[in-house]
This record gives C-alpha cells, sequence and structure tokens, in this order.
C-alpha cells in the first residue's frame, strides 16, 4: 500500500512540476532541455517527499452491567507522504483501517489532502482537506495526547463523530485557511500572537457541499510565555443532512496548554444547534435541547530521568443536551500511563472510570470502569 501510495503522489508532483517548467521555458528550448528537467522535477519531489505511517493497536476490557467485556481492536492504521517544495508544503494521509461502507463511515479513506504556501510566517494559505482550526486538541496527532482516546468535546464539537449528524470526520474538511504568528519576542525565538481563519464546506470530509452556507471557523492564541498557549475559538457554520434537515453550529471555545518540565492543558467549548436525529418532520419541530457544552482539564510529567515512562491524569466531562440538572452529563476521570521504548515505538495503559447519566437515566448502567492497553508504532 506505501509503495502505491509513494509512486501516485509521484507521478502527480512530477507531471505537475513538469507542465510548469515546461511552461517556462522559451520556445525555442529543444526535446534535451526539457527531459532534464522534467528528470530534475522527478528527483526534486523524491528528495523532498517523506513516506511513512503509523499504527495503533489496542487490547481492552469494561464491566459495565456488571459482566467483564473484551475486546481487541486495531484503533488506527494511517499512511503518509508529506514535504516541501520551495515555498509549498503538502501532505496526503489515508486512513486504511476500517470496514468500507460502514454508516459512520470508517472504512479506508483520505483524510489529509492540502498544499499550503508557506512563504510569510505571518500570513501562510493553506487549502484542501484537513483540521477545523477548532480547539488545541483537535490538530494534535493521536500520539501526542497522551491518553488513548481524545477529549468528548473535541470528539462531538470538534467534528470527529460530530453531535449534529454529520459522517464521522476526524476533525476535518475541506476549505481554505489562512493562519500566521505575529509579534516575535524573546530574540525571535517565538511569537507573541498566533492566529487562524478560514471557511469550510461545512460537509466533513470526501464529500461535496450540498448547501450554499460556508464554515466560518477561526482561533487565536496568545504565547506569553515559553511552552504557554492561551487560546480562544469561534464557529459559525451549517451542516444539511441527506435528507435535507439543516441544522446550525454555533460554538467558541477557550483553554490553555503547557508543555515544558511538565504538560497541561484544558479546554471549554460550548455549542448552539440542534442534532439531525431531533428533527420532527411531523410537527415541523424539534425533541430537546440545542445547546451542549463540555470541559476537561488534563496534566502529566516523566517519573524518570530518561523520561521513557510518562503518568497522566484527566478530567472530562461532556453534556449532550444542556439542562439545569445536568442529566445528561458524562463524566470520565482517568489515568495514563506510557513507556517509550524507543522514538517510534510506545506503550500506553489507561484506566479511566465513568459516570454517564444519560444512561442511567434510561435504566441502564451509567457507573463502570474502562481498561485498555494500546501499543503505538510508527515507520
Amino acid at each position: 500500500m506505501t509503495n502505491y501510495v509513494k509512486w501516485a503522489l509521484l507521478a502527480v508532483m512530477s507531471v505537475m512540476t513538469a507542465v510548469n517548467v515546461a511552461a517556462a521555458d522559451n520556445s525555442d528550448n529543444g526535446d534535451n532541455k526539457k527531459s532534464n528537467s522534467a528528470a530534475s522535477a522527478i528527483k526534486t519531489v523524491t528528495q523532498n517527499t517523506t513516506f511513512g505511517g503509523y499504527v495503533i493497536g489496542s487490547a481492552s476490557l469494561n464491566n459495565q452491567d456488571g459482566a467483564v467485556h473484551s475486546n481487541f481492536q486495531l484503533r488506527l492504521a494511517r499512511l503518509y507522504a508529506k514535504g516541501k517544495i520551495g515555498d509549498f508544503a503538502y501532505q496526503l494521509q489515508m486512513q486504511v483501517n476500517g470496514v468500507g461502507g460502514s454508516a459512520g463511515e470508517k472504512g479506508p479513506r483520505i483524510v489529509d489532502a492540502w498544499g499550503e504556501w508557506q512563504h510569510f510566517s505571518f500570513a501562510r494559505v493553506k487549502f484542501g482537506q484537513f483540521k477545523r482550526a477548532f480547539l488545541f486538541e483537535n490538530p494534535m496527532n493521536p500520539w501526542d495526547i497522551s491518553f488513548g482516546a481524545y477529549s468528548q468535546i473535541t470528539t462531538k464539537l470538534a467534528g470527529m463523530s460530530d453531535r449534529c449528524g454529520e459522517h464521522d470526520s476526524n476533525g476535518r474538511d475541506i476549505g481554505v485557511q489562512l493562519q500566521g504568528d505575529l509579534l516575535p519576542i524573546a530574540n525571535h525565538s517565538r511569537h507573541l500572537i498566533h492566529y487562524q481563519v478560514g471557511l469550510w464546506t461545512g460537509n466533513g470530509i470526501n464529500h461535496a457541499d450540498n448547501n450554499s452556507h460556508k464554515d466560518l471557523i477561526g482561533g487565536i492564541y496568545l504565547m506569553p510565555l515559553k511552552g504557554l498557549k492561551v487560546g480562544a475559538w469561534g464557529w459559525n457554520g451549517r451542516y444539511t443532512s441527506s435528507t435535507n434537515v439543516t441544522v446550525d453550529r454555533k460554538r467558541w471555545a477557550a483553554g490553555f496548554a503547557y508543555d515544558g518540565l511538565f504538560i497541561a492543558r484544558g479546554e471549554y467549548a460550548h455549542s448552539y444547534g440542534y442534532k439531525v436525529s431531533d428533527f420532527v418532520a411531523e410537527t415541523n419541530s424539534w425533541k430537546n435541547s440545542g445547546k451542549s457544552e463540555g470541559w476537561y482539564v488534563m496534566a502529566g510529567a516523566p517519573v524518570t530521568r530518561d523520561k521513557k515512562l510518562r503518568i497522566f491524569a484527566k478530567v472530562d466531562s461532556y453534556s449532550d443536551y444542556l439542562h439545569l440538572d445536568y442529566s445528561t452529563t458524562k463524566n470520565i476521570y482517568g489515568l495514563t500511563a506510557e513507556y517509550w521504548f524507543m522514538k517510534n515505538l510506545k506503550l500506553q495503559l489507561n484506566a479511566n472510570t465513568i459516570n454517564d447519566k444519560a444512561t442511567s437515566h434510561k435504566g441502564g448502567d451509567g457507573k463502570y470502569s474502562t481498561l485498555d492497553l494500546q501499543l503505538y508504532w510508527r515507520f
């Protein structure tokens, strides 16, 4: 599979570069010069493109409903090609695990396909399919979030398995974004401000737009100290389902992230907008509340001198329908230990205690514990 991705990307990039070079040549250039230009283009792409991938597998247990349930799962398997030629950076990433044709569209698919013009650090233009500019955690690689899963607000309110009913999109969409760094400080070693603002289709990955509205999403970070970021985000969007039900996505969030002697991160997000599944066609009305919110805080640090063993703790809370009694709140209290054998291989143990009030109110077992062991490796 890696070779197919590699040669497909090489072929596309080579043809594009060769065409541009040929167009720039004078009309009296000979075939030899054009041939040399094409060969040079292929060599340039090869030398500037990195190919790789990673795999995350897990073995899990939980005691919900008074019984022990076990499962083995291939959580993620991805292949990528990325690089930079001149001022132009690019990435193609595919997720190759899952079952094709499933209702949630979790089968093999392209997750990233973007290019970015990076000539100016204060104004970089990115276009294609990539992560939405919402929350600190959403753009992070699964290797770096320090837990076996993303937080609930990232999953539900940043477009991974979005609460509105959008198909699984891994926090991504198709669009264009302007981002940059402003006000260099500390002898130009870092910048005080980072901003991101973009327009997306609002329909998720690998799907054409089906309404005239574009999602406007943006964020701004302040970085007053080395390793510290304080940020805020806004999202004004709409999603239209295949059944022509349209729901709003009006969201805002704020948070902080620190990465230094220890790691700490916390974010809050609020959303207004109904779920597609809550629309009642017979009465042209909506069930339940259109408001939801959530937050999490986490912290952790290395516990050995070589930093191979690291411990983390997290509290993660999310209310799918915001009521005064918080009857739909799901709280997760987690502890994680991970050991890095080397840069590209680590083992992670995650223990969680869960209190899901929505399940309890429906008569199910909403209080249970989970344990999972995950192996991460990349190449």
